[in-house]
């Protein structure tokens, strides 16, 4: 019996870090300062913490997360050229080695209504800046937020903005982990003269043969392949 439960408890502290090692961008930043609470700004899901894998590329609920609602979430006013981001819940960070990305969408009218079907362009996307098989190549490891500066030549008008990171630890059995949130924003003072290129449809930016979602990180050779479209020329 004592051995028994030893066994047990070993087990469940060898369990507790890659369940603590989850997250979720559910909190919106503008200009490097927290606006709102957890999910104020930012549509809810119903995956709450928990990576998704290959089965969501293909499903509407690649754009936002699975389950992800309007229902009780707030649109927040910036202005274009403001820093913008999202931070992780729960003051906690980034835990996985992997790419992050900013994609947007503007809404035909208020984003509340909006359910992103229409044209998506990535706005910023963070690669490795050394070795991709390690923990420190990766600028987002270890970060509790991802941030950039919005353009100050996008039309005015409400947006979904969409953040993901993709943690690439289990790359080499088939399952790289995709962490997705959509924040609603209401963007004032652009100049509108962007003509965002290339536009995508989410689902549609991702296949499960892509280098970026196969490359081994224990081990693996050449330099990473970004995932996804290029950014965006506006």
């Amino acid at each position: 019996m004592v051995k028994t439960c030893t066994l047990a408890a070993a087990v469940t502290l060898l369990a507790a870090p890659l369940v603590n090692a989850h997250y979720i961008f559910n909190i919106l930043m503008h200009n490097g300062q927290q606006v709102g609470g957890e999910y104020t700004y930012v549509r809810k899901n119903t995956n709450t913490y928990m990576p998704s894998f290959f089965e969501i590329i293909d499903t509407n609920d690649l754009r936002c997360n699975q389950g992800a609602t309007s229902s009780g979430t707030d649109t927040y006013e910036v202005q274009a050229g403001d820093k913008i981001g999202l931070k992780v819940f729960n003051n906690e960070f980034i835990e996985h080695p992997g790419p992050g990305f900013f994609y947007m969408s503007k809404a035909p009218d208020k984003v509340n209504d909006y359910d992103g079907s229409g044209d998506w362009f990535k706005v910023w996307e963070s690669g490795p800046t050394g070795s991709p098989t390690t923990n420190e190549g990766w600028p987002t490891f270890g970060q509790y937020t991802m941030e950039f500066q919005l353009p100050t030549t996008l039309e005015d008008g409400e947006y979904l903005l969409r953040g993901e990171h993709i943690g690439i630890h289990e790359n080499h059995v088939g399952k790289p982990q995709f962490y997705m949130e959509c924040a609603q924003i209401r963007i004032v003072g652009g100049s509108g003269t962007a003509n965002p290129s290339p536009l995508v449809k989410i689902p549609g930016i991702y296949s499960r043969s892509d280098p970026g979602l196969t490359f081994n990180f224990w081990g693996g050779q050449g330099d990473y392949v970004m995932p996804g479209p290029a950014v965006a020329t506006l």
